[in-house]
């Protein structure tokens, strides 16, 4: 396995798989990874010649009250795990390396950037947009990794590839749970024990949502009434959002369909936010 940490040699190591014209898969990461970060990986690994995990805390998607600081780094770790996978090469620039000067152009999905999340976090998706299409150019990957966890995240990255005719397919991989059902996330590490063990009230509510939804409940105040209701038995969470969307659009729907819908939430636990996902789907939907 490589350690890489600038653009140049990046390009470099990756020129003889792509002159061999070889699958590259690539993972996009802000480190501290754990066991859903490596579910992406070997995912990567079975369907691609040569895997590039890149782990870059990006700071532009953080806003100036948000977290940019105190996010988890362990690269040392990192590197243990990537080379336990069979990574062949990381990509972990510094912050210089990627924004050598400020940087003055920015990709923005405006359709599903000022919603959900966006509304919260004002920018964040504007950032990911852009630093996920710096690696992309850098890399120049033929498969791209992303958890479904940050369904939204996931949204945004498949419109701008299509909008901007990217040469580079995207790959949604299903959320990595803990057993008691908490969706993976470098962010976990930051709860209290207390509030490791409250966390896990988020999935229970999707899944109760969930579970109305396959007995045939179509109404939407009606499951996410059900969602809120299972959240909000936990005094020690504040939810700050929950919706019912589209796949999609993420625009809210008013009532279930044949075309499939996520619910997605949003919560707060002391000083950490956690989300979450599960999508909806039909029997006659596609």
């Amino acid at each position: 396995m490589q350690l890489i940490t600038t653009l140049s040699d990046l390009r470099e190591a990756l020129r003889p798989a792509r002159r061999a014209e070889a699958a590259i898969g690539l993972v996009p990461t802000m480190g501290y990874l754990h066991r859903g970060h490596m579910t992406l990986v070997d995912r990567a690994r079975a369907e691609n010649a040569v895997t590039v995990v890149s782990i870059f805390v990006n700071p532009t998607q953080f806003g100036p009250n948000e977290d940019f600081a105190a996010y988890p780094r362990d690269l040392d770790r990192d590197l243990e795990l990537c080379r336990a996978h069979g990574v062949d090469l990381v990509f972990a620039p510094d912050v210089r390396e990627m924004y050598p000067q400020p940087i003055e152009t920015h990709v923005e999905v405006e359709s599903l950037s000022d919603l959900l999340i966006g509304r919260q976090r004002p920018g964040h998706f504007r950032g990911v947009a852009t630093v996920v299409t710096k690696l992309f150019n850098i890399a120049e990957p033929t498969r791209a990794y992303f958890g479904e966890k940050d369904f939204q995240q996931l949204a945004v990255v498949r419109r701008m590839v299509r909008d901007l005719s990217m040469r580079v397919a995207i790959v949604g991989v299903p959320t990595v749970r803990e057993a008691d059902g908490l969706a993976m996330s470098s962010r976990n590490v930051r709860l209290s024990a207390e509030e490791r063990q409250a966390a896990p009230v988020l999935h229970r509510g999707l899944a109760a949502a969930a579970a109305r939804f396959a007995d045939g409940e179509r109404d939407v105040e009606r499951l996410l009434a059900t969602l809120t209701a299972t959240i909000g038995a936990e005094p020690s969470i504040a939810l700050v959002s929950a919706d019912l969307c589209d796949s999609a659009t993420l625009r809210p729907v008013e009532r279930v369909g044949p075309a499939p819908a996520v619910l997605l939430v949003t919560a707060r636990l002391g000083a950490v936010v956690l989300i979450d996902q599960m999508e909806l789907v039909t029997e006659e939907g596609p």
